[in-house]
């Protein structure tokens, strides 16, 4: 089991595809109402130190023609069943570039 801390901006929400209908045309019972999401994990951090990102889920059709996926939020792996330690523990992106990289530019900083 892992845990994964994300936030989603609600403003990026695609209203068109809140379900509140079922499969077979009937409304959801108590109101409820859905949105389907789809939660990339990615080995590797970013420069932010977040490792996921989630986006509007797709249609088969949206696949197919290769649309551009609408992304609604991020977040990081906090917490995972080894001992509840966290997974990402590479440094992000960009620490790894500067570390790795010399920096010759003369900057008093």
């Amino acid at each position: 089991m892992k845990i994964v801390s994300a936030s989603i901006d609600l403003s990026k929400i695609d209203k068109a595809k809140i379900q509140k209908i079922d499969k077979e045309g009937n409304p959801y019972k108590d109101g409820k109402m859905f949105y389907n999401v789809d939660i990339i994990l990615n080995d590797e951090p970013n420069q932010f130190g977040q490792d996921c990102s989630i986006s509007t889920a797709q249609t088969k059709e949206e696949r197919e023609v290769k649309a551009k996926r609408n992304y609604i939020g991020n977040g990081k792996t906090v917490w995972n069943g080894n001992g509840g330690v966290k997974v990402s523990t590479a440094k992000p992106i960009a620490e790894r570039s500067a570390a790795s990289s010399h920096n010759n530019d003369d900057l008093p900083f």
